[in-house]
């Protein structure tokens, strides 16, 4: 490892609070958000029956690219992720400008969710979707996620497994419970016609986006008990079971539903059906914990970015302040908390979201490619290493390239405008810090 890494682990302030069952929590919770519960019914429309086998596709897809990340997380002992991979191997710019834009992907995915997290309190509180009473339920969603993060990584991850636990109870009780009451029903014949290659295709890129936000639980390396050990096999382990857990629902959603293809709302149109109105009631609780626990690991993650970014010198030291009674990075954590309130309070989120896909592309491209600069220097120290020499790199660039070309271009546009902000204030960052 270079003097330079040695160093910042060195500066690091943070406790190693986190084990195996923390990391796993962060990658299924970075895996498993809002999107499961309206993704079948897209499935369903492009790809009919054949939909379960895309969901095996898109988990082999994006495997490659998991096996980098499991590769590079097992280098490193401090915080910061991608900053790290693309720092030590392209230079702090390249660096810098991965953690910048999977931070603003995060922040714009954490405000989204917490509007949606609102909407489903609505259901039961209607209030709380109506202008003041709105903007008083964001505040409220956003002080309290920010106060577990101050408070402590050891609070923040057993709240974050209270609500895991309870939105796996949910999502696991709806394949259960359909093979229980459907039986043989619940397994596809594959006797329609197979839809045309294109339909196949968009329907992949659909479903990918269900398993990307993996990578925040690299993030917080510098808190991990073993790091070199723990983040691949939370990593992987991660991807098993939430890539099982997809194809069972879509299983059972598609033999529950009949008009699949139609519903907005799939999987509580499937819970309505299997168990009636308490079954939707379940559901919705399932909802709003599958989003909260997205929520706390979301931030958990990437208010580590900035406090990661400021040790590197390109943001002000402010956001590497450590709270001296609860050894978190309070000052980024707060800051996070603020953004997202206005962003959730007066954004529009419909463009800003197809910009943060693009954006992880980029940080997953950068950091296969990392690997074959930074292999000789870890290899023999009992890292976790790939076999087949960079096969697996190159697979996984191959795949972001490939994802790449489905991309709006309107997206492209809106990624470039942040690069350029991001330069701006890197530069900015630097000529301060002298």
């Amino acid at each position: 490892m270079s003097e330079s890494s040695k160093t910042q682990e060195l500066k690091e302030k943070l406790p190693r609070n986190l084990g195996l069952w923390g990391i796993w929590m962060l990658v299924v919770n970075g895996l498993i958000g809002a999107g499961i519960f309206g993704l079948p019914s897209g499935a369903a429309a492009l790809a009919g029956e054949y939909s379960i086998l895309i969901y095996a596709f898109c988990a082999i897809l994006i495997l490659p690219v998991i096996l980098c990340f499991a590769e590079l997380g097992s280098y490193f002992r401090g915080t910061g992720g991608p900053i790290r991979y693309g720092t030590l191997a392209f230079g702090p710019f390249i660096g810098f400008q991965g953690g910048w834009l999977y931070y603003l992907a995060r922040l714009i995915s954490f405000s989204a969710n917490t509007v949606l997290l609102t909407d489903s309190i609505a259901y039961f509180l209607p209030i709380a979707g109506q202008s003041t009473g709105r903007l008083i339920s964001l505040a409220i969603i956003c002080i309290v996620l920010s106060l577990i993060n101050v408070l402590g990584s050891v609070e923040s991850i057993r709240t974050m497994t209270v609500f895991t636990l309870i939105k796996f109870a949910v999502l696991i009780l709806l394949p259960i419970g359909g093979f229980i009451l459907l039986g043989a029903e619940v397994i596809p014949r594959f006797d329609t016609p197979v839809p045309p290659f294109s339909d196949l295709g968009s329907a992949a890129l659909l479903l990918i986006y269900a398993f990307v936000g993996f990578e925040g639980a690299v993030v917080p390396a510098g808190e991990a008990k073993r790091p070199e050990r723990d983040m691949p096999l939370g990593l992987l382990l991660g991807l098993g079971v939430v890539a099982v857990l997809y194809m069972l629902i879509q299983l059972v959603t598609q033999a529950a539903v009949p008009n699949l293809a139609d519903s907005k709302t799939p999987l509580l149109d499937a819970s309505a059906a299997l168990f009636g109105n308490t079954g939707a009631v379940i559901l919705m609780i399932g909802v709003a914990a599958s989003v909260i626990a997205n929520l706390l690991g979301s931030m958990f993650s990437s208010t580590r970015l900035t406090y990661a970014l400021s040790l590197e010198k390109s943001l002000p030291k402010w956001f590497g302040e450590v709270h001296p009674k609860f050894l978190t990075p309070s000052n980024s954590v707060v800051f996070f908390g603020v953004s997202a309130f206005l962003l959730s309070a007066f954004g529009s989120f419909t463009v800003l979201a197809a910009m943060t896909v693009l954006s992880r592309l980029f940080l997953y491209i950068m950091s296969c490619a990392a690997i074959p600069k930074l292999r000789a220097r870890f290899i023999g120290e009992g890292r976790f290493i790939l076999k087949g020499g960079y096969v697996v790199p190159i697979l996984g660039i191959l795949a972001c390239l490939w994802l790449m070309l489905q991309v709006s271009e309107r997206s492209i546009w809106m990624t470039a405008l942040f690069i350029a902000i991001g330069s701006g204030l890197y530069w900015l960052g630097r000529k301060g810090r002298g």
